[in-house]
């Protein structure tokens, strides 16, 4: 199956905490890092997914947010540190492309957050994403 979202990141799940309708499953992904998804528990189980199983992260690009430094203060838990290697900027939107350890990520925000914030090849940032914005797909 070939998909549109840009993000897919390969990894193995560390652990699955079942609530009554959701699920968090955290995941290592290639590069190391630890990110968690919330996903249906009915999800859960139509995948089999259990610690160890290997499992791809797909994250759209529009939520994929940016910070240039540490943030404090927020609820989102998935925060990768990356280089942004490609600003390319439209009209309105602007696509960067940012390495992270093992893979790329790809965020679409706003060309005013672009000028705003600096961005350019060899910028360090944070990528954020939310939990409820992480699907998995099993491999």
């Amino acid at each position: 199956m070939i998909l549109s979202i840009r993000n897919q990141i390969p990894g193995t799940v560390v652990s699955v905490t079942s609530g009554e309708v959701m699920a968090t499953v955290k995941v290592r992904l290639d590069g190391g890092q630890e990110i968690t998804a919330a996903i249906t528990l009915e999800a859960v189980k139509e995948l089999g997914l259990a610690a160890g199983s290997s499992v791809r992260t797909l994250i759209k690009s529009t939520e994929v947010a940016l910070a240039t430094g540490a943030v404090r203060g927020l609820s989102i838990r998935n925060r990768i540190p990356g280089t942004v290697t490609e600003v390319t900027t439209g009209g309105a939107m602007a696509g960067v492309k940012v390495t992270v350890a093992g893979g790329e990520l790809t965020s679409a925000i706003t060309k005013e957050a672009v000028t705003d914030l600096g961005l350019a090849a060899g910028s360090s940032v944070v990528a954020l994403i939310k939990s409820t914005e992480i699907a998995l797909a099993s491999v």
